[in-house]
């Protein structure tokens, strides 16, 4: 069944954050259905969300967390940078609600200043369906990479780690039209991750963040004013911030996922650096402070971003 989105009228600002020299623009994709929270994160009830009363109105509704889907564009050293390339047009996916979109991403993205030809790097934290989507557009039948002129960059732990899986056919059809096409062009480069990251644009690093995939990387923003952190799914949602134990019920090892969790806000907990959730609903960024023994996020909605620069 397909629920293709209906086309809203595309904005030509973005809002986004400065980090001095580097600069982080979100492109919105789709605010996820609210069902997924329940599924997604099966220990965030109503009781565990009435324990962190700063999360609503924003981030949670009455009974269940809110999701979105978006990627992180970002100008720095001169480049530009994609992060996460969402769930993409014309699918064929399981999942109902990623199945057949028809969303405005390319236009958006076009808006904030990275037309698909201007994008120097694209980063995948994970090789998961929604965050693979726009590596490719189907033109005259065949599925081939969005950014003609980008490196792809996974880490060579992810990628090796799918390629020695028994794929299910879900996960297989991703592959084949999201995946494959990039590498088939030559555009994907494999990374290694050492545990101090590696950095593959001025500023910008790649962290293992290991728990939900064995490969997963968060992006590390260093700014001349200050820091950041692109989560990837290594924090699905704000309210593991106050419950860090709550797990995604897709993550492939929940321990490690725990302690990568721990180890990720422990480092930005009390400083000015900005927590990027891949999957937070907007306001989308925020500071990590502790507060009776939990942590919690301080939204910061971030501004109107002109585009960047040509």
């Amino acid at each position: 069944m397909s629920t293709s989105t209906t086309r809203p009228t595309t904005s030509s600002t973005s809002t986004g954050w400065s980090l001095g020299d580097i600069a982080v623009h979100r492109v919105d994709e789709i605010e996820l259905p609210r069902q997924t929270g329940p599924w997604l994160l099966p220990a965030a009830t109503k009781e565990v969300l009435d324990e962190a009363a700063w999360l609503r109105p924003d981030f949670a509704d009455a009974d269940a967390p809110r999701l979105a889907s978006h990627s992180f564009a970002v100008e720095a050293g001169g480049l530009r940078i994609v992060v996460d390339t969402g769930i993409g047009n014309g699918k064929n996916r399981a999942n109902p609600a990623w199945n057949g979109l028809d969303t405005d991403f390319l236009e958006r993205l076009a808006a904030a200043g990275f037309p698909p030809e201007s994008v120097d790097l694209v980063i995948t934290t994970h090789l998961h369906t929604d965050h693979v989507g726009w590596n490719t557009r189907l033109v005259g039948g065949d599925w081939v990479p969005t950014f003609p002129n980008a490196r792809y960059l996974t880490s060579r732990t992810e990628w090796d780690h799918w390629a020695a899986t028994d794929l299910d056919e879900a996960r297989s059809q991703m592959f084949r039209d999201s995946v494959h096409p990039v590498r088939d062009n030559g555009q994907y480069h494999l990374v290694d991750v050492p545990e101090q990251g590696h950095e593959v644009a001025p500023g910008v690093l790649l962290v293992p963040a290991p728990g939900h995939t064995p490969g997963q990387v968060a992006v590390e923003l260093r700014g001349s004013d200050r820091r950041a952190l692109i989560t990837g799914d290594s924090i699905h949602h704000p309210v593991q911030l106050s419950h860090p134990h709550v797990h995604s019920c897709v993550d492939i090892d929940p321990a490690q996922a725990v302690r990568t969790r721990a180890r990720l806000l422990d480092a930005l907990a009390d400083t000015d650096a900005l927590l990027l959730g891949t999957h937070f609903p907007q306001p989308t960024a925020g500071t990590v402070r502790r507060e009776n023994g939990r942590y919690r996020l301080l939204a910061e909605h971030g501004s109107v971003m002109p585009p960047a620069a040509a």
